[in-house]
């Protein structure tokens, strides 16, 4: 017996998300499905090739998968934004190229990576005063900062755990990184806290530093997950993520 049926929208009424993870992040989907969890917000992932030790030279490469990944999205969808969820390699690679890449295979689409995101949201909540915390190897952390810099922002305190294996990253402690925090909140007055990196674990302790520091925290993840929102035409002000999120009209 063949069944008669309807077709509607689909899941993505008000907007379809993609978003590029690397193989090696462990931390992007989960902390991604509790900030887009919104009526009519559609999120779907693809993975992109990532040796575990995070060095210039690996991060560069991924420029040459991007287009793959990006084609392993659904071909069905027309994506509103597309995010690269890669902080370290959007530094290395540069946001414009990066762009590049995923637009060859979804012309359509907006794209955004986490040093574009941290750049926007940083601008927004009108910093001008960074503390800086990443777990990078120094070289990789360098460039960040000279990018942030080349974007207005002066760094006014910085730490960095100094770890190149992704695999250990994605395991550094809660604890660990509210320490960090308060270390760096303590070198000079600042107008917002950026921790770099999407497999840090961030979102659940971002209500707690912003609350020992008295400014406001940036992470990767949250900062990329807010400015797909927002270039996606979705306002998804809410609470406990963040004061990014307290205050994430589209105006």
């Amino acid at each position: 017996m063949k069944l008669d049926f309807d077709t509607d929208d689909g899941i993505g009424t008000r907007a379809n998300l993609g978003v590029i993870v690397l193989e090696t992040d462990e931390t992007l989907e989960s902390e991604f499905r509790r900030m887009t969890d919104l009526d009519g917000v559609a999120l779907y992932h693809s993975r992109i090739p990532m040796v575990p030790e995070v060095r210039p030279e690996t991060l560069a490469r991924m420029l040459d998968d991007m287009p793959a990944s990006a084609r392993l999205l659904p071909p069905s969808l027309d994506f509103d934004v597309i995010g690269y969820g890669c902080t370290s390699a959007s530094t290395v690679i540069g946001s414009e190229k990066v762009a590049k890449a995923i637009q060859s295979v979804c012309p359509s689409a907006k794209v955004t990576d986490p040093l574009a995101a941290i750049i926007a949201a940083g601008h927004h909540l009108g910093a001008k005063r960074l503390g800086f915390i990443t777990p990078y190897v120094a070289s990789v952390s360098e460039q960040m900062r000279d990018r942030l810099e080349e974007a207005g922002f002066q760094i006014v305190g910085f730490g960095s755990f100094e770890e190149g294996r992704d695999p250990v990253v994605a395991r550094i402690s809660e604890a660990s990184i509210i320490k960090a925090a308060d270390r760096v909140a303590a070198q000079a007055p600042c107008d917002a806290i950026v921790i770099s990196c999407t497999n840090l674990r961030c979102l659940s302790i971002i209500p707690e530093i912003e609350l020992r520091t008295g400014v406001p925290m940036l992470s990767s993840n949250q900062t990329l997950a807010w400015h797909m929102l927002k270039l996606a035409g979705v306002d998804s002000t809410r609470k406990n993520m963040g004061r990014l999120f307290e205050d994430c009209g589209l105006g």
